[in-house]
């Protein structure tokens, strides 16, 4: 009875505002995609320049996350945590209050900073203070609050924003304010080796632990790929805006629903057997769903449309945790920057997903096209995963 409360001694009642900072900064992400027409307007630009308020936050996180997570790698764990919290709700008031575009833009980058030092910092904190055997549970846990802003992002966005863009901001800015307190409150401190920064970089020389990072690149890349331009692969069948905010909502409830149940079974199973699974799974969804948005008639393809959709959610929600759990285990000592790493695999593959599907679009290929170019990319992630899982160490990662 006890395990079902605690991780060891991490109970959920410390590791929930773990999983409330991370839902601040997953809702981040998120809560400007339906704004952009209203933020243009507001700070005099065009649509395309307010968009670039999400690029820089994606392109900041990628290249700061290693270095921060290195400069940082030292100090005690819940002041990196809260300091970081602090600077990632500052900068979402400063875009809240931004008169212009290039103070928005500024604020962008202060958060940028705060949020993915946060998340490489949060996951470094549950992979140190969780055993093996519960790892999967406790990460799916915190994540779980990530996996519930990508569920509520876009439709928190355009309900609260009707009115004035900044209020979801301030909205983010507030969720963070209260995980901060929770955090300075309850968030036992940890104190990681030292080390030297040579030996926490050791890890690095694994080819399996790179090849780990890259398979998180092509998760991401696939994903934002069809993610990105959802709006157009649903347009020709669901016209009216309530039901793509329907279906995005829909997405995010699955991708938890992945998230919970990779979350137990890579505590049942092994990281990589799990990964091998969802994987697979994504890249069979990817196929079927582009054939039937391709070929079928109009009603199957809605139908189907709707299913690979939320099965591509079940797959890339259910992909974190395992993924997480496998590099967690060959980072050793130096979590907190392979963590840090990570994130910023994360963001340069949803960096690459955007660009590449908005270059096939370019050419003027339909937008169920790019199910294809996904599973393209899936085939490699899955060829590089596949190529250095072996099954002699599949016990033990």
């Amino acid at each position: 009875m006890e395990q079902t409360q605690q991780h060891d001694g991490v109970s959920y009642r410390t590791l929930i505002w773990l999983a409330v900072a991370a839902f601040s900064t997953g809702i981040d992400g998120y809560v400007l995609a339906g704004l952009l027409p209203a933020i243009a307007e507001d700070l005099r630009v065009t649509e395309p320049a307010a968009g670039q308020l999400m690029t820089v936050f994606a392109l900041t996180s990628a290249i700061m996350a290693p270095i921060l997570g290195t400069a940082t790698s030292r100090w005690e764990r819940r002041r990196t945590i809260a300091l970081s919290l602090a600077v990632f709700v500052v900068g979402n008031l400063i875009v809240a209050l931004a008169p212009n575009y290039g103070i928005a833009i500024s604020g962008r980058v202060v958060s940028a900073l705060g949020g993915c030092l946060l998340n490489a910092a949060i996951l470094a904190y549950v992979i140190a203070q969780t055993p093996i055997r519960h790892r999967g549970k406790a990460l799916s846990f915190v994540l779980g609050g990530w996996m519930t802003a990508t569920a509520l992002g876009v439709p928190v966005g355009l309900v609260i924003g009707q009115s004035n863009w900044r209020f979801p901001m301030v909205l983010v800015a507030v969720v963070g304010a209260i995980a901060l307190v929770g955090i300075l409150l309850r968030l036992p401190e940890l104190h990681l080796p030292a080390g030297t920064l040579a030996d926490r970089l050791r890890p690095l020389r694994q080819p399996r632990l790179l090849a780990g990072l890259l398979v998180t690149v092509g998760i991401l890349c696939a994903s934002y790929t069809c993610f990105t331009y959802a709006t157009l692969i649903f347009g020709p069948t669901f016209r009216a805006d309530w039901m793509i905010i329907l279906i995005m909502f829909g997405y995010g409830l699955f991708s938890m629903l992945g998230n919970a149940v990779t979350g137990r079974l890579t505590d049942r199973f092994t990281p990589i057997r799990v990964l091998t699974v969802v994987l697979t799974g994504l890249l069979l969804n990817s196929i079927i769903g582009g054939l039937a948005l391709g070929y079928a008639p109009v009603t199957l393809a809605a139908v189907m449309g709707l299913a690979w959709f939320f099965l591509a959610g079940v797959g890339n929600g259910g992909a974190a945790v395992p993924q997480q759990a496998r590099l967690g285990v060959l980072a050793g000592d130096s979590a907190a920057i392979v963590m840090a790493l990570n994130g910023s695999a994360i963001s340069l593959g949803a960096a690459l997903g955007g660009g590449l599907g908005g270059i096939v679009l370019a050419t003027g290929a339909a937008p169920h096209w790019l199910l294809a170019v996904s599973a393209v990319v899936l085939t490699i992630a899955l060829s590089i995963h596949l190529l250095v899982a072996r099954e002699r160490t599949a016990t033990t990662v």
